[in-house]
């Protein structure tokens, strides 16, 4: 069963990022009995690919994807790991 989650992560990411590759991971299970776990919000793991990056550092380039998802933030997602890379760094 596909968690409906990852698909409001990626439609946000691609309406707003364009990206060229998405990699996104659910990793809750390996959070279960942490505390993030019991509100319910998820623990993801993403690798974006935007020509958006070129030139950001990585902390705008993060606050970026976060804005993405703002109003997901410590509801359905608890923890959110990003890498994201500029086309010209692959």
């Amino acid at each position: 069963m596909n968690d409906p989650r990852l698909d409001k992560i990626r439609e946000r990411l691609l309406a707003n990022l364009g990206p060229a590759e998405i990699d996104l991971e659910d990793e809750s299970a390996l959070h279960a009995g942490h505390a993030g776990a019991a509100s319910g919000g998820g623990h993801y793991r993403l690798r974006i690919t935007s020509a958006k990056f070129a030139g950001l550092n990585l902390v705008t380039r993060h606050r970026l994807v976060y804005d993405a998802v703002h109003d997901m933030m410590h509801k359905e997602i608890h923890a959110l790991a990003i890498t994201a890379v500029a086309p010209s760094e692959i």
